[in-house]
């Protein structure tokens, strides 16, 4: 396999760790953990809509899955091209 391969992969990898730590963060703490502790409980109300949550969910499993298919692509390259 080419070597743009491991690069076109590498460069995906970077970006959906970075998309999925900011979406992640942007998510409404559920109870009473770090986020309640930083003032994540004060605003429950002022945080949005279900539907914009329900998106939010929806974006974050999307850049998930994305994310693992670039782990799991990386790591069968490296064992082609180790075997090789």
């Amino acid at each position: 396999m080419p070597i743009a391969f491991a690069y076109t992969l590498i460069v995906l990898l970077i970006i959906t760790s970075v998309l999925l730590t900011m979406l992640v963060l942007l998510h409404r703490g559920k109870g009473g953990g770090l986020s309640s502790m930083f003032g994540g409980g004060v605003s429950t109300n002022l945080a949005g809509s279900s539907v914009a949550e329900k998106n939010l969910d929806r974006y974050t499993i999307l850049v998930g899955i994305v994310w693992f298919a670039c782990i799991v692509g990386l790591g069968l390259w490296l064992k082609l091209a180790v075997t090789s």
